[in-house]
């Protein structure tokens, strides 16, 4: 029996073709198998691709699995934010939902109206995980052509966040970023001996208008040389700053804005919320436009 399945390409982080993160958004995913799945993200062929399927219980709304060409993500940011991008052109779509992915549950909200409507992801506060060692630290240097005079000397190289982690890494402005020339094969080696899935390169000196920081990210290890804007990094970078004191807080909250993507032509921005309860963060919200490229149907 031939099933029909609607698939969107979607950029995420920007209200403009051509820029940001490009996402595919799959609709109706129950039908397809995991083969299916990642067959069609490797035809897609964007970073990441989300199968959205109905919920299996009552504390979520739906449910969505998210494939790279090369295998299944538990949590992608930008590939949420396009989800919920598509499921908001009806303009009865619920303003607040529940989702459930490998990484546990997000809350999403639907804030504004029409194309420049933004999607709001929020998840748990991320584990700051451990700090690199002197020899880690000069191998992750080689494999992006640093020097040690290259780092930020407020910052140390450390692995944040949980199933989907990353290893932060500060440089001292715009230039670093620019002059970097990222062993892959190295960086995927260093990845499985790390525990990092990726590796966020970082400078609170940004050049872009409204934005705290400008960064860039390698995730060869998942099939990702390198990711336009990455939204979950964003939300572990706002945790790490928070730490190092870089964000101030305004009662409930501390907010950033973050510019990645420059570097590929695909520039785009992350709006970071960072949550309080009872004098601690309790959550991170991520937070971003997207604008619709093209939506078609395929037939199996």
């Amino acid at each position: 029996m031939a099933r029909t399945i609607r698939v969107f390409q979607v950029d995420a982080f920007t209200q403009k073709l051509f820029t940001g993160n490009p996402a595919g958004v799959v609709l109706g995913a129950e039908v397809l198998s995991d083969e299916e799945m990642l067959a069609i993200a490797r035809e897609l062929n964007n970073g990441d691709t989300a199968f959205v399927l109905p919920p299996d219980g009552a504390d979520h709304d739906l449910r969505v699995r998210f494939f790279t060409p090369r295998t299944e993500s538990s949590f992608v940011g930008h590939a949420t934010v396009a989800t919920h991008y598509v499921l908001s052109m009806a303009g009865d779509a619920p303003r607040r939902l529940r989702q459930r992915q490998k990484a546990g549950l997000v809350d999403i909200e639907i804030r504004g109206e029409g194309d420049s409507r933004r999607i709001a992801v929020r998840q748990p506060s991320p584990p700051l995980g451990r700090e690199l060692n002197d020899r880690e630290r000069l191998a992750v240097l080689d494999a992006l052509a640093l020097s040690s005079a290259d780092l930020d000397p407020r910052f140390e190289m450390r692995i944040v966040g949980g199933a989907g982690n990353r290893l932060l890494i500060g440089v001292r402005g715009p230039q670093q970023l620019k002059q970097m020339k990222p062993d892959f094969a190295r960086l995927s080696t260093l990845s499985a001996q790390l525990g990092a899935s990726g590796h966020f390169v970082f400078t609170t000196e940004s050049n872009v208008d409204g934005c705290l920081t400008l960064s860039r990210m390698f995730c060869p290890a998942i099939g990702i040389p390198e990711d336009p804007v990455s939204g979950n990094a964003h939300g572990l970078l706002g945790a790490y700053l928070l730490q190092h004191g870089v964000l101030a807080r305004n009662g409930d909250q501390a907010h950033f804005s973050g510019a990645q993507g420059q570097f590929q032509n695909r520039p785009g921005r992350v709006d970071v919320e960072l949550e309080f309860a009872d004098g601690a963060l309790a959550g991170v919200w991520i937070i971003g436009s997207s604008a619709l490229v093209f939506e078609t149907e395929i037939t199996l």
